[in-house]
């Protein structure tokens, strides 16, 4: 069960970090683009799902994806429940 509860803490902080290099302009030669394309391929599988149920929010003329932010805190859920 630990061994379970870990990996949804790494699955966590990988999410957090997708986060903060959607943030960051990259060119593709450069290694952190590496780490991002990793983060797309094991974060997009589990994100399209929500992104489909969750519509963005409109911000004046840009919109906000909620679905990371509930990504984050179902994973939460799990761990407490799992702990």
């Amino acid at each position: 069960m630990s061994l379970l509860i870990n990996l949804l803490w790494v699955y966590l902080y990988a999410v957090i970090a997708w986060i903060i290099l959607s943030w960051i302009r990259v060119s593709p030669d450069h290694p952190v683009a590496r780490v991002s394309v990793f983060l797309d391929r094991i974060i997009y599988p589990v994100l399209l799902p929500l992104r489909r149920v969750i519509p963005p929010l409109r911000l004046g003329g840009g919109l906000l994806d909620l679905s990371p932010i509930v990504l984050i805190l179902a994973i939460q859920i799990l761990i407490r429940i799992l702990s």
